[in-house]
């Protein structure tokens, strides 16, 4: 037998079926969180009240389940939800004070993340606000991120690399006359960690190294698919629209300013580990003292960040559990009905696309009856 110090140390990976079942709990919620902020997205629709709502479902989710447990388990918001709307790439979720809203037309990327005992399920859709088909160079740069996304889904299996992904999914885009947005990174996810130490480069270039890695069974993905219509080199245009922030839990720093002190007290006692939103802080002390903080890394801040007035964006990002029995996609939305300018018809894509997601087990197959 382990004892309870062994069992501690083991890192809990999806070899342990409540593992499982806290992944697949937090997608179930996510999934569900996706579908209620879309329900919500009408024309002149203040975007803070939708993050706001999407948020308050996730805690409110979260906090019915593993209620009775002896050990009192964390939970909750895991990336706070984002609605960012035509060239803005990413990261939008305004301060309460905020009046943006939403216009018919808009193409919204629509971002947000929960989890179970640290245990994390995170997803990303793209959303045109309109009845009727998707057309033109708007369905093109959504299909490019969908079609993207499937042959991501088949590349990212035991015993393929990482670089491997990166070159189809640039491929892809490339097929349909857009461009994979840089600076993206898919990651593997673990337990309390959103941003593991195994990523996925969205382009490769000679800035941007990362080790080579290969992908094993039994470890847990966020695969993170943005194009554009535009150059797919975002910049940062207004650093005052950062509001999402993760604290760096390696660095110390003795703060100088009081407002400071009191956010980053704030901030350890309620979000030690996973992204949060300034509007969940104090509000009136926090742009004051969360300077401070990210000016000494305490913090790592979310950029908001912009492609060119007129270009498209989309976002596609799922969660990912490397089964023995093959790749089981755990987060997702059907996408509205696109009619793209462009049909693929690469054979080199095509393949991609047939190869299955289920591993075919060796030997006689057959189950016991449960």
């Amino acid at each position: 037998m382990m004892s309870d110090e062994e069992r501690e140390e083991k890192e809990l990976d999806l070899t342990s079926p409540e593992v499982v079942t806290k992944y697949k709990t937090a997608a179930d919620i996510v999934n569900r969180a996706l579908q209620l902020v879309i329900s919500e997205c009408k024309p002149k629709a203040k975007i803070v009240d939708i993050c706001e709502k999407g948020d308050s479902f996730i805690r409110e989710q979260t906090g019915n389940v593993y209620k009775n447990v002896k050990k009192k388990i964390e939970r909750g918001v895991a990336f706070p939800t984002c609605i960012s709307v035509n060239n803005t790439v990413c990261h939008f979720s305004p301060l309460s004070s905020d009046e943006t809203v939403m216009e018919e037309g808009d193409m919204l990327k629509i971002d947000l993340g929960c989890h179970i005992d640290g245990f994390i399920a995170v997803v990303a859709h793209t959303h045109v606000l309109q009845e009727g088909p998707v057309t033109g160079r708007a369905a093109d740069v959504i299909a490019a991120a969908n079609t993207a996304a499937e042959v991501a889904l088949r590349l990212v299996r035991p015993g393929k690399k990482n670089k491997d992904v990166t070159e189809a999914i640039q491929k892809v885009a490339a097929s349909y006359d857009c461009r994979i947005v840089e600076g993206v990174l898919s990651h593997q996810m673990k337990q309390f960690v959103i941003d593991g130490n195994k990523v996925v480069l969205s382009v490769a270039n000679p800035e941007t190294r990362v080790d080579e890695a290969e992908f094993e069974e039994n470890e847990v993905y966020s695969i993170d698919i943005v194009t554009s219509t535009g150059e797919g080199k975002p910049k940062l245009l207004d650093e005052k629209q950062t509001t999402i922030y993760k604290r760096a839990v390696d660095r110390n720093y003795h703060l100088k300013m009081k407002a400071s002190r009191f956010i980053f007290s704030e901030i350890t006692q309620k979000f030690p580990i996973m992204p949060f939103t300034a509007r969940a802080l104090e509000e009136k002390r926090a742009r004051l003292g969360l300077v401070e903080c990210v000016n000494h890394d305490l913090l790592q801040p979310y950029p908001v960040l912009q492609e060119k007035p007129g270009d498209y964006i989309a976002h596609i990002k799922f969660t990912v559990l490397l089964m023995p029995n093959g790749s089981d996609r755990v987060t997702s939305h059907p996408l509205q009905d696109l009619q793209p300018t462009i049909t693929t018809d690469d054979p080199e894509i095509k393949a991609w696309l047939a190869l299955g997601t289920k591993t075919k087990k060796k030997g006689g197959g057959k189950k016991k009856k449960g």
